[in-house]
């Protein structure tokens, strides 16, 4: 790409170099007084025209050179030509490439150059009837000038836009990763630390028990880790086009929650209704992840061996209810936790509704209804 702008400026400057000599090798008719070209006037056009070559990699000096080359043509007296393009390309080039304020350095000496022929002329034979060259003088840098710093401003607008959307998208992406990372870690220890009362508490009559007690630790301990493993590989991977966003976990693991619920002493009954589909991802997940979160409140604070599970498959919707009659305080965000909250996120990021709170009488239920889109029906 870098090789191909410096052909393309390179044969832009032979060009506007062609171009001004073409137009110069013999004064117009309305330039009668103008010098004839010659030798010192090929080399000033030439002078201005070909440093245009290297215009991206040293924009201010191929703007002093186009306007010190062109400035010394026209006080010479030499015809009006297309000398002056090269002159506005430079002053473009400046503009659109420099800081503001080596852009608006260059611009004013660009200016100063160009206009000094009008006030030599002034002070020549034709007199302050000259001066009225200064407006249309001044209109060969201004102009250019002005388009330059627009297209710039407008690049650098875009890059800070880009460069905003990417941090935004890093931060929701460590921001998700967060959530489930406080999800595998919280379910996991909270199940270990559960079956490592109940292995304490029947250890010293009933070792058999404890045995029992202590494999559910290591099984839990193990697929803890292993969602860990998988959750951390998501940051860790290169290529986000092709490898999956999310670590692989579903409603299809459902069961297996269950069973590392039921070591810990909790009795919970999955209730499916409607026909079981396939479902998006970040669905499947969510479902999944509010599940096993909601089973670990009930197993940290509902002080209760039993809850129930609903998940009912609907049309265009995706119901996912957790209740509990426990007795105690029932969940994460009471305390500042991450729990509820978490969860509610997860569900609002879908468009979906959720709800947590106590149930009348004794308990707590936490619920939410996911839209699923049609096709996936």
């Amino acid at each position: 790409m870098e090789r191909r702008k410096l052909v393309g400026d390179g044969v832009l400057a032979l060009v506007l170099a062609g171009l001004g000599l073409a137009t110069s090798v013999g004064p117009w008719t309305w330039q009668g007084t103008a010098h004839h070209i010659d030798a010192l006037g090929v080399a000033l056009i030439v002078g201005a025209a070909l440093p245009l070559a290297v215009r991206r990699s040293w924009p201010l000096a191929t703007l002093l050179i186009a306007a010190t080359a062109t400035s010394a043509y026209l006080i010479l007296g030499y015809p009006y030509g297309l000398i002056l393009l090269s002159l506005v390309v430079a002053v473009y080039t400046a503009a659109a490439h420099l800081t503001a304020g080596r852009a608006t350095f260059g611009g004013v000496v660009a200016l100063v150059a160009l206009l000094a022929h009008v006030l030599a002329l002034a002070f020549g034979p034709a007199g302050t009837r000259a001066l009225t060259g200064l407006l249309p003088g001044s209109a060969w840098v201004v102009l250019p000038f002005a388009v330059g710093r627009v297209i710039r401003v407008g690049r650098e607008s875009s890059t800070r836009a880009r460069t905003e959307e990417i941090r935004r998208h890093s931060y929701e992406e460590r921001l998700r990763v967060a959530q489930e990372v406080h999800d595998v870690v919280g379910h996991g220890l909270a199940a270990i630390h559960m079956q490592a009362e109940i292995a304490l508490h029947v250890l010293p009559k009933r070792p058999e028990q404890a045995e029992t007690a202590l494999a559910a630790i290591s099984r839990t301990s193990k697929v803890a880790l292993d969602e860990l493993r998988a959750t951390l590989a998501v940051v860790r991977r290169e290529d986000h086009t092709t490898a999956p966003r999310s670590p692989e976990s579903g409603l299809a693991r459902l069961e297996d929650l269950v069973a590392r619920m039921s070591g810990t002493g909790v009795a919970v009954t999955v209730t499916i209704t409607g026909t079981r589909r396939d479902l998006p991802a970040a669905v499947d997940l969510a479902a999944y992840r509010i599940v096993q979160e909601a089973l670990t409140n009930v197993l940290r604070h509902a002080n209760t061996a039993a809850a129930v599970v609903l998940i009912a498959y609907e049309l265009r919707e995706l119901i996912v209810e957790v209740t509990d009659n426990g007795r105690g305080r029932s969940s994460g965000g009471a305390d500042g936790g991450l729990g509820i909250p978490g969860m509610a996120a997860r569900v609002t990021a879908l468009g979906g509704v959720f709800e947590a709170g106590p149930r009348p009488g004794n308990g707590f239920r936490v619920w939410a209804r996911l839209p699923v889109p049609e096709a996936q029906g």
